[in-house]
């Protein structure tokens, strides 16, 4: 992977400030991991209400937590004054989501003043084995100049 340079070097604090608003990764129990410029890991352990009828971790909890992932690998590097909204995502399930931990990882292929394409990848811990569950095409966009869409 190339070496990005935010443009903001304060980008940590204002991915921990924008995590910290989403409800929907509070509700799953989602966490930040790391945070590096143009990659970031989130993290969250099974639990039963995010499971599917076989008890799995549901494919809609992988893919808002890697989506989320992705996002904010492409906030890292956007202006200070951007947010950041996905415009697309293309998920492939791999393997059942089986763990009782899970990290999904995003890192920026390709950075852009408006336009930035990332990939995801989710894997599933269990008993110190770690499989690739899923893996995620995303295009993000960079947003500013909107009062109803904050940084």
């Amino acid at each position: 992977m190339d070496a990005f340079t935010p443009q903001d070097p304060g980008y940590a604090e204002r991915v921990r400030a924008s995590f910290a608003r989403q409800g929907a990764m509070r509700t799953i129990g989602a966490r930040l991991a790391a945070i590096e410029p143009g990659r970031v890991a989130i993290e969250l352990d099974w639990a039963e209400a995010l499971t599917q009828q076989h008890g799995f971790l549901h494919a809609g909890m992988v893919g808002a937590a890697l989506d989320s992932a992705c996002g904010y690998a492409g906030f890292t590097l956007m202006a200070p004054d951007a947010a950041v909204l996905t415009i697309e995502y293309k998920i492939n399930l791999l393997a059942p989501a089986r763990g009782q931990h899970f990290r999904m990882v995003g890192t920026v292929v390709k950075p852009g003043r408006t336009v930035t394409v990332c990939e995801g990848h989710a894997w599933a811990m269990d008993a110190g084995r770690e499989k690739l569950v899923a893996t995620m095409g995303c295009t993000l966009m960079a947003v500013t100049g909107r009062e109803n869409i904050r940084h």
